[in-house]
C-alpha cells in the first residue's frame, strides 16, 4: 500500500522548518563573527597608527581632569619628573615568561604635579615563595621617560582591595585611593590612563622584564563567519537529500507493487529479503552523507 501523502507532507515541512531555524542561528553567529572581525581590524589599525608615533606631552592628549580618547590608546607621551618609589605596587597573575608574573607599577609625578601610574615591566615569582625575590628599583631623581598610554582595567571578583602592596588589576581609581596615603597626591593621579614604559633617561642600573608588544594576529573570526555560512548551506543540502531519498524509496515501493506476482505470498522470504536490501542501501547512503 502507498503511504498517505498528508503525513509525508507534514514530515517534509518539519524537515524544512528545522533547516530554516538552523540557518537563522548560523546567520546570527556568522554576523557576530563578522562584527568581531571588524572590531579586531579596528584595533590593529589603531596600534599600527599610534604605536610608533612621535612622543608628545601628556597635556596634548589628556588635559588634567579630562579622559583618554579611545583613538589615542598606545600613543607615546614624553614625561619629565620623578618616580614616587615608596608608592610602588605589584599587579599579580600577569602572563609573562610562561609564569604568573608580577607587573611593577610606580607613580610618576610630573613637574606640574600631575601623577601618572607607570607600568615599568614585570618580574617572575620567587624561587621558594609566590612573591618575587627582588624587584629592581626605579631610577632616583629627575628623569625623562617615554610611555605608551593605556586605559585602566576593571576590578575583578577576586578582590577589590590592595593587599600587601599587590593589586588584582590595574584599576586606576583603586590605586589612586592609596597613592600619597591621603596627603592629597591621590587627587592628582590620572585615572583614565596609565603608561606602559618605553624608555627611561638616565637608564636604570637594573631593568625589569620588558612588556610584550600587542599581538598582530587578526584572529579566527573571519574564518568562523564563513564556516557558519557553510553550515547553513549544508543544513539545506542534508534536508534535501533526506527528502530525495524518501521519494526514491517510495517510487521503488510503487514499482515493486506494480510488478509483484499475485500468486506469491506478500510475506515471502524473497520479498522480505528484497525490502531489507533496499532499506540497507538507503541507510548506507544516509550514513555516507553524515560522514
Amino acid at each position: 500500500m502507498s503511504r498517505s501523502p498528508a503525513p509525508t507532507a507534514v514530515r517534509w515541512s518539519g524537515y524544512v522548518a528545522v533547516a530554516v531555524l538552523f540557518a537563522v542561528a548560523c546567520a546570527f553567529l556568522s554576523h557576530w563573527q563578522f562584527e568581531r572581525n571588524e572590531e579586531r581590524a579596528t584595533e590593529l589599525a589603531l596600534v599600527d597608527r599610534n604605536y610608533d608615533a612621535e612622543p608628545v606631552p601628556l597635556d596634548e592628549l589628556i588635559t588634567e581632569g579630562s579622559q583618554l580618547d579611545a583613538d589615542d590608546e598606545w600613543h607615546p607621551v614624553a614625561l619629565t619628573g620623578r618616580y614616587l618609589a615608596d608608592e610602588q605596587l605589584l599587579v599579580r597573575n600577569r602572563p609573562h615568561g610562561g609564569t604568573a608574573a608580577f607587573e611593577v607599577l610606580v607613580p610618576f609625578q610630573l613637574d606640574s604635579g600631575r601623577i601618572l601610574i607607570v607600568d615599568r615591566g614585570w618580574v617572575a615569582p620567587g624561587e621558594s615563595q609566590r612573591e618575587p625575590d627582588e624587584v629592581a628599583p626605579p631610577p632616583e631623581g629627575e628623569l625623562d621617560i617615554v610611555v605608551r598610554l593605556r586605559p585602566g582595567e576593571p576590578l575583578t571578583s577576586s578582590g577589590e582591595s590592595i593587599d600587601d602592596g599587590q593589586v588584582p588589576t590595574i584599576n586606576l581609581p583603586l590605586i589612586a585611593g592609596v597613592v600619597g596615603d591621603g596627603d592629597g597626591d591621590g587627587d592628582r593621579v590620572e585615572q583614565s590612563a596609565y603608561g606602559a614604559l618605553v624608555s627611561e633617561d638616565p637608564a636604570p642600573t637594573s631593568v625589569l622584564g620588558a612588556l610584550d608588544d600587542p599581538s598582530e594576529d587578526p584572529g579566527p573570526h573571519l574564518s568562523y563567519a564563513i564556516q557558519w555560512i557553510l553550515f547553513a548551506i549544508m543544513g539545506f543540502i542534508f534536508i534535501g537529500y533526506m527528502i530525495r531519498t524518501e521519494i526514491r524509496a517510495r517510487r521503488e515501493d510503487a514499482d515493486d507493487e506494480g510488478h509483484e506476482d499475485p500468486s506469491a505470498p506478500s510475506d515471502s522470504a524473497a520479498g522480505r529479503r528484497h525490502r531489507r536490501d533496499r532499506d540497507a542501501e538507503t541507510e548506507d547512503a544516509l550514513v555516507d552523507t553524515l560522514g
